[in-house]
C-alpha cells in the first residue's frame, strides 16, 4: 500500500471499521439469540415445574382416548447411558394413561434391555402378546424397535405388490387387465400378510439433540405428529404431560 496516498489511506481505514462494525454486530445478536435461548428455557422449566404441581388448571384433563399409539425415539447414547430414564419416562406415561407406546433407538440398545424395562414399568407387556386390539385398559403395550426392524418385513410386502403388479400386467388369458395403482390401503395388506404391524405412532416423541426422527421407520410415519423433546437427561414430566395435552387438544383432519 502506498501510504502517501490518502485515498488509499482512507479505503483502507473505512473497510476495517466496516469489518470491524460487522463483526460487532454479529457477535451482539449472537448474545441477543442466546440469552432469549436461555430465558425460553427458564420460562419452560418454570411452566414444566407449575404443570407437574398442578397449579396450570387446563393441563389437568386429557383425553388420552384420542392418543391410540405412542413412539418415543431415544439417541443411542442416551440410550446405551440413561435406560433408567426411559423407565422413568415410560412409568410417567403409565401414570397419565397410555396405552400403547413403541420404543425406538437406532442400534435397538433397548430392545436388548427390555426384560429389565418390563420388570421396572408396573403392568407393561410386550405388544407381540397382546395384539392391537386386545389391550387391557389396566396395561401399558410396549414394542422396541430399531433400524433394523421392518426391513424384511417391507422388502417381503414389496414382493407381494411386485407379484401383482406383474400378474395385473400380464394377465392369463380369460382375465382382464386390472390398474397399476397401488394405495396405502394395498401397502397395508401385504404387510398384514407377512405379519408386520401396520399402525403408526399418533405422536412420536423424540429425545435427542437434533430435530430429527433419528432413522424411525419413515413408512410408520405417515400421520404422525413429530415433537422434539431435548435431552433424555432433562427430561421432565410437566413437558411430556404439555406435549400429549397438546395432541390430544388440536382437531384431526385426515385427507380421503
Amino acid at each position: 500500500m502506498d501510504f502517501n496516498d490518502p485515498m488509499l489511506v482512507l479505503n483502507s481505514c473505512i473497510g476495517q471499521i466496516v469489518d470491524f462494525g460487522l463483526d460487532l454486530l454479529w457477535r451482539f445478536i449472537h448474545i441477543i439469540v442466546s440469552l432469549c435461548h436461555i430465558v425460553s428455557g427458564i420460562f419452560e422449566a418454570i411452566e414444566s415445574y407449575a404443570i407437574s404441581l398442578g397449579l396450570i388448571q387446563r393441563y389437568c384433563s386429557i383425553d388420552i382416548e384420542k392418543l391410540k399409539c405412542l413412539a418415543v425415539v431415544v439417541d443411542i447414547e442416551a440410550a446405551a447411558r440413561d435406560v433408567s430414564k426411559v423407565i422413568e419416562l415410560l412409568q410417567w406415561l403409565t401414570t397419565i394413561g397410555v396405552k400403547q407406546v413403541g420404543l425406538f433407538d437406532s442400534q435397538g440398545l433397548l430392545k436388548k434391555s427390555k426384560d429389565m424395562i418390563l420388570e421396572m414399568v408396573p403392568r407393561s407387556v410386550l405388544l407381540q402378546e397382546t395384539g392391537e386390539r386386545d389391550i387391557s385398559s389396566d396395561r401399558i403395550a410396549l414394542e422396541f424397535i430399531s433400524s433394523s426392524n421392518n426391513k424384511e418385513a417391507v422388502v417381503k410386502a414389496a414382493n407381494i405388490l411386485l407379484e401383482k403388479y406383474l400378474k395385473s400386467s400380464h394377465p392369463d388369458k380369460g382375465e382382464e387387465e386390472g390398474e397399476n395403482v397401488f394405495t396405502e390401503s394395498h401397502l397395508n395388506e401385504a404387510l398384514r400378510v407377512v405379519g408386520e404391524n401396520v399402525q403408526g405412532p399418533d405422536l412420536l416423541l423424540v429425545y435427542g439433540p437434533v430435530r430429527s426422527h433419528l432413522g424411525f421407520p419413515a413408512w410408520r410415519l405417515r400421520y404422525t405428529e413429530i415433537v422434539h423433546m431435548g435431552s433424555l437427561k432433562y427430561m421432565r414430566y410437566g413437558s411430556l404431560l404439555k406435549a400429549i395435552h397438546k395432541f390430544t387438544g388440536v382437531r384431526q383432519n385426515y385427507g380421503v
